[in-house]
């Protein structure tokens, strides 16, 4: 740059460019383009759960997280793909902007998931159901790839975000799995692995529970 920095967010920005060996411009670009997409999709989903509440007195979104994946994680990801280290590469990534749903009941997953998608700028482009089929761990949630356009001053992007959508039970389980498995740098045994999974059928089963004691509760 031609001037000193003086503000931290432009000195973590610099080094955020430096690490995807790109330009201090581009990572800005890029960052505004992908916080503009989670802003998009945020409204979208603060919209649907407001209508669902006018027309059903109750709101089916508990609460809604954003993040956006972090320079040494996206290195660790192109990495994996044997992709070039670079901020071009890493706008191919489907993941690099992340927005959490975290719904009362099952139901409202699938609600919400659908009401999101029959919008028309949206536009799918991976569907991952792993609540009806689990994955290997336990792990349950439903994951929507989907683009969003980004109107800027003189033209429009197309913006991929990774929506994960899942219960307050699978996500109490989902957030205390990753701090064992992948926030510890010791080796987990197959016991207590084995552990964690009945753990997480048992929670699918209350969840169940749950979802028909609510619907049980709507019929009276």
């Amino acid at each position: 740059m031609d001037k000193l920095l003086v503000d931290e967010k432009d000195i973590t920005l610099l080094k955020e460019s430096e690490m995807l060996h790109g330009s201090y411009q581009e990572m800005v670009e890029m960052r505004l383009l992908y916080n503009a997409a989670i802003k998009q999709i945020s409204t979208k989903l603060e919209i649907l759960n407001e209508e669902f509440n006018v027309k059903n007195a109750r709101n089916p979104i508990h609460h809604v997280e954003a993040r956006l994946k972090s320079p040494q994680s996206i290195i660790k990801k192109l990495n994996l793909k044997s992709m070039d280290i670079s901020i071009t590469s890493a706008k191919q990534l489907n993941d690099i902007a992340g927005i959490r749903v975290v719904c009362g009941y099952l139901d409202d997953v699938y609600n919400i998931a659908e009401m999101l998608l029959m919008q028309t700028d949206i536009k799918l482009v991976k569907y991952q159901d792993y609540i009806k089929q689990p994955n290997f761990n336990g792990y349950r949630s439903l994951h929507l790839d989907i683009e969003v356009p980004v109107f800027l001053s003189d033209h429009i992007e197309n913006v991929i975000v990774e929506v994960q959508i899942r219960t307050v039970a699978q996500d109490f389980w989902a957030s205390l799995e990753h701090d064992i498995r992948y926030k510890s740098d010791k080796y987990i045994p197959q016991d207590i692995c084995d552990d964690m999974l009945q753990s997480a059928n048992e929670i699918a089963e209350i969840d169940l529970k749950m979802q028909e004691t609510f619907k049980k509760i709507q019929n009276i």
